[in-house]
């Protein structure tokens, strides 16, 4: 699509749409990713997804045949956790979520609290309520600091769509009055996380992924080429129009996993 000669000396890959389709594995991403280790080319796993700890996503990986460990994976929950500690170290946190941001704020030294956080951090939470909504939002007119991991609507599931981080994110920013920081793709903050775990500049590094306004946006932005894969939420069909809406568009663009491997063998830096 655009013409890109920089060094390709690391890949941050998105997940679902990219490797998977919920619990199905696409096709190649197994051998994908054996090559990339054969190789020792140096990659993340990034994702947006703040309701699993780094073990339990690596732990679906191999479940489906995906060569993965904790390690290798950045969450937004974890970027999250970490700006926060970095703007007040031992804060006090409200968290809107599920247990992998739970156990992210815990491992960055912050305190989970019930009652007069400094923060509130909302990620998705399958048990949300009306109450914690309330307080959510008398947290945030009372001065506390609205962090969102990330600002998806809709996320895919085996039964069809549900809603994301984004959507209870809606409710709190239009209910508290406040923008929130935002972490997750396309954010910078996620990717400032994901370049000091794979321990390169965004000039070395490829973004590879299936979706313009989050993966693809989250490269570009950052400075690093980017991949869109067809594996997922964007087709040959559907393109034209995500890439018009992203207002980016990406490095190049592979149809699926097979040709991805044999791209980066031919691109990679030795």
């Amino acid at each position: 699509m655009t013409e890109n000669k920089q060094p390709m000396r690391g890949l941050l890959i998105d997940l679902d749409g990219t490797l998977y389709h919920g619990t199905h594995r696409i096709q190649g991403a197994d051998a994908l990713i054996a090559y990339l280790r054969e190789i020792k080319l140096p990659f993340r796993f990034v994702t947006n997804n703040s309701s699993a700890t780094p073990k339990e996503v690596a732990n679906r990986l191999l479940q489906m045949g995906i060569d993965a460990a904790a390690d290798d994976v950045c969450t937004s929950a974890q970027a999250a956790a970490e700006h926060i500690s970095t703007l007040h170290p031992g804060a006090a946190v409200f968290v809107v979520g599920e247990e992998g941001l739970r156990k992210a704020v815990q491992d960055a030294g912050l305190v989970i609290t019930e009652d007069q956080p400094d923060f509130v951090l909302q990620g998705i939470d399958r048990s949300f309520t009306y109450e914690r909504l309330t307080k959510a939002v008398r947290y945030i007119h009372s001065g506390a600091t609205f962090v969102m991991t990330n600002p998806d609507l809709l996320l895919p599931s085996s039964d069809g769509l549900i809603p994301g981080a984004g959507s209870i994110g809606a409710m709190l920013k239009a209910a508290g009055g406040k923008e929130p920081i935002l972490i997750g793709k396309p954010s910078s903050i996620l990717m400032d996380y994901s370049l000091r775990e794979i321990g390169l500049k965004a000039d070395e590094v490829w973004v590879i992924g299936d979706n313009m306004a989050t993966d693809i946006a989250f490269g570009e932005n950052a400075g690093c080429g980017t991949i869109l894969v067809l594996t997922g939420l964007t087709t040959a069909d559907n393109m034209d129009f995500y890439i018009e809406q992203a207002g980016c568009k990406p490095t190049t663009v592979i149809e699926n996993l097979e040709k991805l491997r044999s791209y980066i063998s031919d691109n990679r830096e030795i």
